[in-house]
């Protein structure tokens, strides 16, 4: 199932795709009182999934009459970040010289600020002022569907709502004057996911997704999930060994080689380019920058 948050008539509302991904239905539709998102992941139940179930297959309102936005368009956390989780990408980084001493121990963990998430077709503010080396990352999302502390690896994926597409948008010389990433991944409108949340009974385990990034239509990255460095599982085993990671948590997985920063000379974003963040089973996120 997909799903999403949408605005029909100058309202906003959430709902999921019909099954032939031609229109859209409210989760009213299905007789159901939530209103939002996020109201729906940390309240749902079994058998408001089984009413949506009804209405896939009927016809809704055609997708062409409405907006997707992003579907948790106000997450109520920073969204949890992975960084280097990918060896080629940690190559390119230069964070690793010799690959054959390559030892990854532990996992880098941060968080990135949102106020409000870009949906697919959302602008992406260059911030032309303050930075000249916008960046793109092409990342697999991970939405936490009830709350999760102490889970073991075996269960991790009980905890799991949906993936989704995910746009790390980055300023890098930020990142490097400051000497951390929190400021140089936070600007608005630096956050981009979607066009829906994928339901995690969609998929077959363990993951292996091909995600890539295409800017102006020119391939970039073209990387898998199957490479992670430290997999899904395991990222919920060890945060929730010591953070309740509740109902509508968002992680960012990490992202692979291929990012602007890593060519040479670089590739940086600019005002006009269209960026498409498209990762297997979970649809195609496009942006344009302004």
């Amino acid at each position: 199932m997909k799903y999403v948050t949408y605005v029909c008539g100058g309202e906003q509302t959430a709902g999921i795709l019909s099954e032939d991904m031609k229109s859209v239905h409210s989760f009213k539709d299905a007789g159901l009182a939530y209103d939002d998102m996020l109201k729906f992941i940390q309240n749902h139940c079994e058998s408001d999934i089984e009413k949506l179930k009804e209405i896939e297959k009927k016809d809704g309102v055609p997708v062409q009459e409405v907006k997707l936005i992003a579907p948790v368009p106000h997450p109520h956390h920073d969204v949890i970040c992975l960084g280097l989780n990918y060896m080629d990408h940690a190559k390119e980084s230069k964070s690793v010289k010799d690959s054959k001493e390559i030892k990854r121990d532990e996992a880098i963990y941060f968080a990135k600020r949102v106020v409000q998430a870009l949906g697919s077709d959302g602008v992406i503010d260059s911030h032309s002022g303050i930075t000249n080396s916008l960046d793109y990352e092409a990342e697999l999302a991970v939405v936490i569907s009830k709350d999760a502390r102490g889970v073991k690896k075996e269960d991790a994926w009980d905890y799991v709502f949906g993936l989704m597409c995910f746009n790390d948008v980055s300023a890098r010389e930020i990142q490097r004057r400051h000497n951390q990433w929190f400021f140089g991944k936070s600007l608005d409108t630096f956050t981009a996911f979607g066009p829906w949340i994928v339901s995690v009974d969609e998929f077959r385990f363990p993951l292996e997704l091909q995600l890539t990034s295409r800017v102006n239509g020119e391939l970039r990255q073209n990387g898998n999930t199957k490479d992670m460095i430290f997999p899904v599982d395991y990222v919920i085993e060890e945060l929730s060994s010591g953070i309740t990671l509740d109902a509508g948590t968002i992680i960012a997985t990490g992202t692979p080689a291929g990012v602007g920063a890593g060519f040479s000379p670089a590739k940086f974003m600019k005002p006009g380019d269209v960026c498409e963040i498209e990762i297997q089973g979970c649809g195609i996120l496009r942006n344009t920058v302004g």
